[in-house]
């Protein structure tokens, strides 16, 4: 390409001094040298255009392979986001099971508990009624304090068992209290999962434009007239393109 624009710029020499026709715009050149010239052009320009048509399609690849890589970082950002969010939601999930199962088992047991205490009170009570209700006559009196004391007793007994359901009530808080912690778990988990996702992106964002400012670069580097010879202060075809 060189060649061509030292053959472009003789020629504009050759036109600028040649001895012009009088009472015209004419002028005189010398065929040999402009026909020299302009082999001169014709030879250089097809490598020349084969050369430029080279940096194009480098440029084409250097883009293509930009977008590829761009896209597939983009897909392999959306997986891990998917795969993260995923897996929190199958472990809050699981939580939630786990803090409902035990809670399930310690109303369970609290009920259960309730129901042989007062299973265990009632047949004692009856055991101590049916035992003052089978006093001999001769024993009346003694039957009758046995029958008291059976009495008190059995109300001992059912004020105890009263105080039992407190177990029941702090079942009841204990497992509200494990369910609030597994949400807790579970919203902490999806925030930590957001925070992931946008530093990924944040950091594919950062390496688009990296590519871009590096593609842009080596364009502008190809078509900058720094690059190209100097014509000794004359005009060339650089300086008449856009």
């Amino acid at each position: 390409m060189y060649r061509v624009f030292e053959a472009l710029d003789e020629l504009v020499t050759i036109v600028e001094e040649a001895r012009g026709v009088p009472m015209t715009a004419s002028c005189v050149v010398p065929r040999g040298d402009v026909l020299e010239l302009l082999d001169d052009v014709r030879d250089a320009l097809p490598a020349e255009i084969d050369d430029a048509q080279d940096v194009l399609d480098k440029r084409d690849d250097l883009i293509h392979a930009a977008r590829k890589e761009a896209g597939e970082t983009v897909a392999g950002a959306n997986a891990e986001a998917e795969r993260t969010i995923a897996d929190a939601t199958d472990e809050a999930e699981r939580i939630l099971a786990d803090a409902r199962a035990r809670a399930e088992q310690m109303l369970a047991d609290a009920h259960d508990q309730a129901d042989r205490t007062v299973a265990a009170g009632q047949a004692e009570y009856q055991n101590l009624t049916d035992r003052s209700r089978a006093e001999s006559e001769r024993m009346i009196q003694a039957g009758r304090d046995a029958y008291d004391r059976a009495i008190e007793d059995g109300r001992a007994e059912q004020a105890r068992l009263v105080a039992q359901t407190e177990v029941v009530q702090a079942a009841h808080a204990e497992s509200a209290r494990i369910v609030d912690e597994a949400h807790a778990e579970a919203d902490r988990q999806r925030a930590d999962c957001d925070a992931y996702v946008d530093g990924k992106l944040a950091e594919f964002s950062e390496l688009l434009a990296t590519t871009l400012r590096t593609v842009d670069s080596g364009r502008n580097h190809l078509r900058s007239p720094a690059n190209l010879p100097s014509s000794g202060g004359r005009p060339t075809l650089y300086d008449y393109q856009v």
